[in-house]
């Protein structure tokens, strides 16, 4: 298992970061993997809704099938699926005196021989992590 977590501030309020961060097509703007993520049910963004996200990673696209797992009010929970990766994005917002403070918490669960690069996987999700903090930070602020 793999586990990034990174904590930031950004200028917006908790329910702009909320309601902006719950529509995962949205990730192609912060997200620096992200090619495409492409909503699949319609209607209100609600628990159940589901995006294809279209990622690169270590140069080779890969696909997984996400899904709004859990939406609260200061935190929601997507969960992506492929045969080779489970990725489950929990992401926690609270109210600070210059807007929010935004904990992403990414954790990937590599399922079978995947396991071995689990070290490789590591390093390659903290440079990401690195950069999705800044795109994610900029994204948000320009709101």
């Amino acid at each position: 298992m793999v586990s990034v977590s990174r904590t930031f501030t950004v200028e917006q309020p908790v329910a702009v970061v909320i309601d902006y961060l719950k529509d995962f097509g949205n990730a192609v703007e912060w997200d620096p993997g992200t090619q495409t993520c492409t909503r699949q049910d319609s209607g209100p963004i609600q628990v159940g809704s589901s995006w294809q996200n279209v990622s690169k990673v270590f140069g080779r696209e890969t696909e997984l099938a996400y899904r709004l797992d859990k939406l609260e009010p200061g935190r929601l929970v997507l969960v992506g699926r492929n045969d080779t990766a489970t990725s489950i994005d929990d992401i926690t917002v609270r109210a600070v005196s210059t807007g929010s403070e935004i904990t992403y918490h990414a954790t990937i669960e590599l399922h079978g021989a995947a396991k071995l690069a689990a070290p490789i996987v590591k390093l390659e999700f903290e440079r990401l992590g690195n950069a999705t903090e800044r795109q994610l930070s900029q994204a948000l602020n320009k709101l």
